[in-house]
Order: C-alpha cells, then structure tokens, then sequence
C-alpha cells in the first residue's frame, strides 16, 4: 500500500470516530438523568434537595466509589449494585404495603392473578416521569417517601454497625462503619435513591428508562427494549462481515516467511554501548518489579474477604485495610506498573534510534522517576485518607478518592501524572527528532511512535473533563474516554510501533513493511475503537443512539482479534528464525502471550459480555473480571513485562539468561491465570448470568445467591490458579533481581566477542 493512502485513512479514521464521539457527547450531556433541585411529597414535604444528592456522590466516592459494589453495574463485584438493590427493595415495600391493605397478607403469600395486579398499579406509578424541568423539581407520593425512609434505614444500618446487618457486611467484605457520620449517611442515601430513581423513570416522551430498561426487574417492566434486541442482532451481523473482509485481506496479502539469508548474523543489539540516559531507565524496572509483587499481593487479600469478608485468615485486617481499599491499590498498582514498563521502554528506545542522546536527558529521566515515586505514593496514601473518613468532601476528591474505577486517585495527583506524561512526551520528542528528521526511510515509522507519545500524553487530561459535582452520567462519558481510549486504545498503538521499532532494529522485519503494517493495524484497531467506546455506556444514562454506535463499532474492535494468530504465528517464526534471536526469546513469547490473550481476553471474553443483550443481564458481574484479569494483564501487563525483559536484555551483561526460573515464571503467570478464569471466576459470572436472567441483577449480586456452598466452592477454586499465577510471579521477581545478582546468568556470553560501534554511529532505522 502508498503511505500516502494509508496516511489519509488514518486521518480520516481520527477526524470521523472523534467527530461521533463528541456530537454524541454533547448529547449525553443534554440528556442525561437530570437531579432535581428538591424531591418533594405531594403533600409538599421535602425528602432531599439538589445538594444532597450532589453532596451524597462524594460519600459515595469517599466510601471507594466504584471499589465497594457498584452503581448502574460499574464497579466492585463482592457487595450489591446499590442502583439495582435499592429499585428492588423499593419495589418491595410498595408490594407489600398494598398486599397487607388489601389481603392482610405479604407480597410473596399472594396468588399469582394478585400480584400481577399490583405489579401493574406499581409500574404505572414508579415508571411515570413526576419530574418539572421548568421548577426542577421531583415529586413524589407520600407512599413512595415511606418506601425512601425504609430503604435508608437499612442503608444506614449496612454502612454503620448495625449488628442486625452484621452478616450482610461480611458478605459484602464492607467494614463496620464504612460511613462514621449520620449526616454523610443521609446523603449517601439521597444518592442512591437518585440513581435507582434514573433506572426506573421513563424518559419524556418514551417508553424507556434513563438507563434504557437496566437492571433487569420484572416487578417495574423493566425488560431489554426492542433497539437493545434489534442492536444486538447487527452487532453480530456486523463481526461476521467484518471477519470475512479481513480474512480475505490476510489470504490475498499474504505475508512472506522470513528470509533467513538476509538476517544479521549477530545481534544487532549487542554491540550497542546504552547511553547514560538509556542506562537511567534500569530503576523503572525495578521499581516495576515492586510494584507488581505488591499488586499481586493485594490482589490475593482482594480474593480472599470475597469468602472471609472482613478478615485475612482470622485477623480483623478490615479495620486497617478493608476490602475497597486493597481493591484500589489492587486496581491503581496495576496501571502504575504497567504504564512505567512501556513509558520506561521508550525512554530507553528514543536514543537507540535516533542514536543522539540530548544534553540533560538523564536528568529529566531521573526527575520523571523522582515524580513517578511521588505520585504512586502520594496517591495510594491519599486514598487510604479517604475511605477511612479522615477527609472533607473537597479534600477527598483533590487528594483522596475520587471514586471512579481506573481513575481513583485524587484530583492533584491526576494532575501531577498528566504533568509528568508531558515531561516524558517531551524527553521522547527530543531524543527521536534528530531521527525524524534525518531519516527519510523510517520517517513514518517514527511519526506514528510521535503520534501514539503525543497521544498518551493528551487522552490521560479526559480524567480532569470532570468535577466534584459533575451529573455521574456525564463523569462516566470522559471517565471511558480514560479507561478505554488511553488504557485500551493509544497505549495498544503506542505497543504496536513499540514492537515493529524493536524488529526492524534487529533486522528481523523490513522498515517499509513494518511501517506498512504499523499504519494499517492502526486503522483497523481505531476504526472500531474510538466509537466503540460507548459500549461501555449503554446503560449510564445515555441515549438510545449510544448504545446503536457502541453495538456496531465494538463488534468491529473484535474482528482484528479473533485473526491475531496471525501474529502470533509471525513472533513464534522470528524467535526461531537465526541462532543469536534467541538470547530475545523471554521477551519475544511475552509477545506470543499478548497475541493469545489479545484473541481469548480480548476478543472472546470481550465479545462475550459486548452485545447489548448480554449486556444487559452481564453487567455488573463476574464475567467483567473475566475479560479484565484475562485482557488487563494477559494483554497490557504480559506486554509489559515482555518490553521489560527486553530492555533488561540491553541493560544487563552479554552472559546468556539462565533458562530455569524465567520459564517457570512465563508459564507459572500463563497458566494461573487461565485456571482462575476457568476454574472459578468464569463459572461464577455465569451462574451469576442465569440468576440475572430468571430473577433480576439484585439476586444474581444478593446474599442469598452469592453466600450458597456452590459459590464459595467456586470461590475457594480460586486458590489453585492464584498460588501458581503469584509463585509466576514471585519467580519473575527472583530471575530479575538475579541479572543484578548473577544468579540469573550463564558464565558463557550470547555471541562471540565482535567489535561494535557505538550508538552514535548507528542510522536511526535500517
């Protein structure tokens, strides 16, 4: 293909999926689920105002937010989905108040004639819009204000210390008096009703709810509109065709196999003298290191208050560090980690090709690492401020816990990190531009490395798009545009040129056709990507055309998936192609890794719970925490221990790599955590589906499903593909601190001795 034609479709594919998502930004802002200025009976007594329900968000992000159950099913999987459990347990008190007025008798004692009566009476009042956009005020029954005041006192017990509910907390691994103030309990309360008000109130005008019909409830019609069905539908005709097409490319494209005859004879690599600034990027990975062994480590305790709730083995470790918190840091470490492995491989990269180290440039690599330790820190400490109620509304969302998944930590340390991706931006832009410049063959392989540098930088600032009191629908909107389009889309780009830099440095691939392939992947993973963002907001409080867009662009996202093999096969080739690749082959089946669960976590875990049908009865349970244990880190974090391992290769001594201990840790990691998806996760989000299907989101997420022997068997599972996952990685930390040691090394080196020049001498791409 000409550059320039794929240059154009790159263009166009940015200016188009951008000018979607914004106009339909613009309309989830107008027509989000509005907060009324007072909630008022009709018989004028005021039950909340606009504030409290504004201030009862911040509790509600004080509390952990999205790490302690979920709102409109994002979130935290052990407690309940608050919007779902509190439609519920509304819907109930009306059922029984009228059942004991007119038969003396509960709901449930009723004949079924009766109850679909009064399943009726109840739907005809509880869908119907009270709410006067001209006064902004809600009003409701007198009735409906009772039902109010029993949910909250049930709330108010579950998140103080009511020992009545004392079982109900250990279920959900909530401390005692996760909320230590009455009034913060009162307004937490105004917020949940708030939410569970969105999921049930038909929009003007239609017969669909804010949240299109979710959660499923039978008891208030809420059931999967004919757009969800009729959506879900194209969205499969739609992967179909896009499967073929590229089918069809990669069987009228076909790739040649390696010309072993044109390979180096020697390692490109070995010769090359690393740069002081280059040589600065080894405490990165240490610190990578670290990190990921405390990730792992708080994912474990995460595991284990799923069956202990508030202990560790007996020890009350919920009063110090209770469940939302080790699930933060659990979630945090991991982005910290995995973004320093690639951002960390680029400071190491830049001067390789370009061969020109500028004047400071380990200075401001040292700097960045002092701002990393800072942030990392700062935050988590910050957060733990936060959940224990040691801060006020405004303190805890600068400096403590903003509540949204992904994007915990407060609002200062967002800015202090956007900072330091501008500071990193800018060390990669002026060890490469010698390159760019001077290099007319690899100019457009080193424009997409600019581009996807650029792109990191920038998409992180969509997490200040929000603020303290920002409606939850539109928080959600920029908070995706985080999580899906930094994390999941320009970090994949910024891998993608990343990997072909690596090749064709090596001599393995050819700059025309790495540059060729870069520039196409690109195309066909953003094509589906930047649009297929909404997928994620079918049911936050969006229009009906959100969940259209999401439905069709995310079933695209999955087609250059399911061919990944390709990929695959292409890595596996190269780490067999010449004798002195394989001194790379930790690193180069890191890759290998990444193409597998690209296909399974990604591609098959993601497709399964993308449709909008099975969406609908799936969100909120475990078969999320499939797709992201299996595309988070099987993707994302094997991808970053990968470019890990090869920039130790280059840091490290010449000596061979012992093969014992990294094996053990590649396939320890790879096959722990294919067994707890299979083996426990994974069965769990299903039965989880099925009671989410025949009786409503609250029971699949209730006590009394979650609690039965099946599912804490299911959960105790667990323990087998976790102890050998976390001794993969135990042994991962071992072999690393040994290339320092020794320990980890040949007395024999990877090649002969040759004389090699220096990096300065080096063309920035052959």
């Amino acid at each position: 293909m000409k550059y320039r034609n794929l240059w154009l479709g790159f263009i166009a594919v940015i200016v188009g999926s951008f000018a979607v998502l914004g106009y339909y930004g613009i309309e989830i802002y107008r027509e989000a689920p509005p907060i009324p200025a007072q909630v008022v009976t009709t018989s004028g007594k005021i039950i909340f105002t606009e504030q409290d329900i504004k201030d009862g968000q911040n509790v509600w992000q004080s509390t952990g937010g999205q790490q302690l159950g979920s709102i409109w099913g994002h979130g935290a999987y052990v407690a309940p989905d608050w919007s779902a459990d509190w439609l519920h347990k509304e819907a109930m008190f009306f059922l029984d108040t009228w059942a004991q007025e007119t038969q003396g008798k509960s709901y449930d004692d009723l004949d079924e004639e009766t109850q679909a009566m009064l399943q009726a009476r109840l739907q005809k009042q509880i869908r119907a819009n009270t709410y006067n956009p001209a006064t902004g005020i809600l009003t409701i029954s007198d009735l409906r204000a009772e039902a109010i005041a029993e949910v909250s006192k049930h709330y108010t017990g579950l998140f103080t210390d009511d020992p009545a509910l004392a079982k109900h907390r250990d279920a959900y691994a909530m401390a005692d008096n996760t909320v230590k103030d009455p009034v913060r309990m009162e307004k937490l309360n105004a917020f949940f009703f708030w939410t569970s008000w969105a999921c049930v109130t038909e929009r003007p005008g239609k017969a669909i709810t804010y949240t299109n019909n979710w959660p499923a409830e039978t008891l208030v019609a809420n059931r999967p509109s004919s757009d969800l069905i009729i959506w879900t539908g194209f969205s499969v005709i739609i992967l179909i065709a896009g499967v073929g097409l590229l089918a069809y490319y990669y069987a009228s494209n076909k790739e040649e196999e390696i010309d072993h005859s044109r390979l180096p004879k020697q390692d490109p690599l070995l010769g090359l003298k690393a740069t002081p600034s280059m040589k600065a990027t080894l405490k990165y990975f240490w610190i990578v290191t670290a990190l990921i062994l405390v990730q792992v480590t708080l994912g474990v305790v995460t595991a284990h208050y799923g069956v202990e709730g508030q202990a560790l083995y007996g020890f009350p470790l919920a009063d110090y560090l209770p469940y939302s918190i080790t699930r933060t840091w659990h979630v945090q470490l991991a982005i910290f980690w995995i973004a320093t492995s690639w951002l960390a491989t680029g400071l190491y990269i830049a001067p390789a090709v370009s061969g020109y180290e500028p004047k400071f440039q380990k200075l401001g690599v040292n700097f960045l690492f002092i701002c990393l330790l800072i942030i990392v820190a700062g935050s988590l400490a910050g957060q733990w401020y936060g959940i224990m109620q040691k801060l006020g509304y405004t303190e805890n969302f600068w400096f403590g816990h903003q509540g949204y998944e992904y994007v915990d930590l407060g609002r200062f340390w967002q800015i202090f990190l956007l900072v330091g991706l501008f500071v990193w931006l800018a060390l990669m832009v002026r060890a490469i531009w010698p390159a760019f410049k001077n290099d007319v063959e690899g100019r457009h392989l080193l424009g997409m490395f600019l581009i996807s540098s650029a792109a990191i930088a920038l998409f992180y600032a969509a997490g200040l798009m929000w603020g303290q009191h920002t409606n939850l629908a539109i928080a959600e909107y920029w908070r995706w545009w985080v999580v899906h389009l930094w994390v999941e889309g320009f970090f994949e780009v910024f891998a993608t040129v990343v990997i072909a830099f690596l090749f064709v440095r090596m001599g393995l691939l050819d700059t025309k056709m790495a540059t060729a392939t870069v520039l196409f992947s690109t195309i066909i993973f953003l094509f589906g990507g930047i649009i297929g963002t909404f997928h994620h907001l079918y049911f936050s409080g969006t229009p009906t055309a959100v969940m259209a867009l999401g439905a069709t662009f995310s079933a695209l996202e999955v087609v250059p998936l399911v061919l990944i093999g390709f990929e695959a096969y292409h890595n596996l080739q190269i780490s067999r192609s010449t004798q002195w690749i394989r001194a790379y082959k930790w690193p180069i089946y890191c890759f290998i890794a990444v193409a597998f669960w690209n296909m399974v976590g990604a591609g098959v875990f993601g497709f399964v719970i993308n449709p909008p049908i099975a969406l609908y009865y799936m969100q909120g349970l475990n078969t999320t925490p499939v797709h992201a244990h299996t595309a988070l880190f099987g993707v994302y974090g094997i991808l970053g221990i990968g470019l890990m391992l090869f920039v130790l290769k280059g840091l490290s001594a010449r000596r061979r790599w012992k093969d014992g201990v990294i094996s053990f840790a590649f396939w320890s990691i790879n096959v722990g955590l294919m067994l707890m998806v299979v083996i426990s996760v994974l069965p769990i989000g299903l039965m989880q589906a099925w009671a989410s299907v025949e009786y409503g989101l609250w029971y699949a997420r209730s006590m009394e499903f979650m609690q039965t022997d099946t599912m804490n068997i299911l959960r105790w599972l667990r323990v087998i593909g976790d102890t050998i996952f976390a001794g993969g990685v135990l042994a991962l930390g071992w072999f690393i601190i040994g290339l320092k040691t020794g320990w980890s090394l040949e007395d024999d080196e990877d090649v002969s001795p040759v004389d090699y020049p220096s990096v300065k001498d080096h063309k920035a791409v052959r």
